[in-house]
């Protein structure tokens, strides 16, 4: 996956925005909060990082090509780098992208929620 690929997915899905930060990483956001980050990579591929469930977290966490999400992993948060995309599947990396907004969407408040156009659980 390309980072314009990531962008486009990303912008798709409801109540997002996208800022450069953190040298020139692409972080996405729903609402104010961030689910997807397009950057950060050691090596000169994209690089992938999102929020999971805790039990992805420690599946993926060991999988080829992937890593605990520099920074956010070790303070305790589950997240994980895809590293090396050429080890996953575009389709399943869309997946954790739709997961992690989900998952971050979720704490959001109900008013924040229905101002984004985000459906409730």
């Amino acid at each position: 996956m390309t980072y314009d690929e990531f962008d486009t997915y990303c912008a798709s899905l409801k109540g997002t925005s996208m800022v450069i930060q953190w040298g020139d990483a692409r972080v996405w956001k729903v609402g104010t909060k961030v689910f997807a980050i397009g950057g950060w990579e050691k090596i000169n591929e994209p690089a992938f990082t999102v929020k999971t469930s805790e039990s992805d977290f420690y599946v993926l966490q060991d999988q080829p090509g992937f890593r605990p999400a520099p920074y956010m992993a070790s303070r305790g948060m589950k997240w994980v780098q895809l590293y090396d995309p050429a080890q996953f599947a575009d389709e399943e990396l869309l997946a954790l992208i739709r997961s992690s907004h989900a998952l971050v969407a979720k704490g959001l408040t109900k008013k924040q929620r229905t101002e984004l156009g985000i459906d409730s659980d």
